[in-house]
């Protein structure tokens, strides 16, 4: 789906239907283009992974948004906020993470992301994720594996590669996905990386993955804008979880 033909509505539907959409050029061109170039510089220091489901061939950085401006924009993105609206009601984030894929990587365990909460499927989603393609996303060169409809079975633990598909997409593109769906990162037989980037929003009355309080203190939250704050935990689940000091947590950045 074009970014000119998705509304919330039709991606709602899509996402819930099929549990992943693909948007084409939800990311500026130049948006793309800066974040590749700070991302990338990022990653020169950080090393490969060390076990099979970080990748042995794969460079990730996490907490990426306390390390670059670059992505605020597609954080906030309306179409984005409209269509976790729909499904999470309340959320914040929960994960930020570059991740490189570079030749010679195996593919990845397929797995579900809301598989760490010890929670019964019956109470709905949990979690909405999205792959943002700074490279164009190829079968070669190691583009995210789904497996459609999986978030529709009872059991989040059981793994099925039976109809699964590649999420071939230009740079620019984001995939958007909800936790219980079946996925992976492909194996990348190029010669080439290819470098994504996770932006992972969970319900707000969950713990997220990454801690928010610790990763962004409220000197780095300041200044940016309201609805990026409380994404990034300066906000409540109404009454009052996750107040400071008997305040909402925007006090702090006052």
């Amino acid at each position: 789906m074009n970014v000119s033909e998705a509304t919330i509505e039709t991606a709602t539907r899509a996402l819930q239907r099929d549990g992943y959409i693909v948007i084409e050029g939800l990311m500026s061109a130049d948006t793309c283009q800066r974040a590749h170039e700070e991302i990338s510089e990022i990653l020169r220091s950080a090393s490969f992974g060390h076990n099979s489901f970080l990748g042995h061939r794969t460079r990730r950085v996490f907490g990426l948004l306390a390390r670059t401006r670059s992505l605020d924009e597609i954080v906030i993105d309306p179409l984005m906020l409209g269509l976790l609206d729909s499904v999470l009601d309340q959320y914040q984030l929960c994960v930020s993470t570059a991740i490189e894929i570079h030749p010679e990587e195996m593919a990845q365990t397929l797995h579900a992301d809301d598989g760490i909460y010890p929670l019964p499927t019956s109470l709905g989603p949990l979690t909405v994720n999205s792959m943002w393609a700074l490279d164009d996303f190829t079968e070669e060169n190691g583009a995210t594996r789904l497996v459609p409809r999986s978030h529709l079975r009872p059991e989040k633990r059981v793994r099925d590669p039976q109809n699964e598909v590649v999420a071939a997409m230009p740079a620019g593109s984001a995939l958007i996905y909800l936790g219980s769906l079946w996925h992976g990162g492909g194996a990348n037989r190029s010669d080439q990386p290819r470098l994504g980037v996770v932006i992972e929003y969970a319900r707000s009355w969950l713990r997220p993955q990454e801690n928010l309080g610790l990763i962004y203190p409220p000197e780095l939250v300041r200044g940016l804008p309201s609805r990026l704050q409380e994404l990034l935990g300066y906000n409540l689940y109404e009454p009052f979880l996750g107040y400071v000091d008997g305040k909402h947590p925007r006090e702090l950045l006052a």
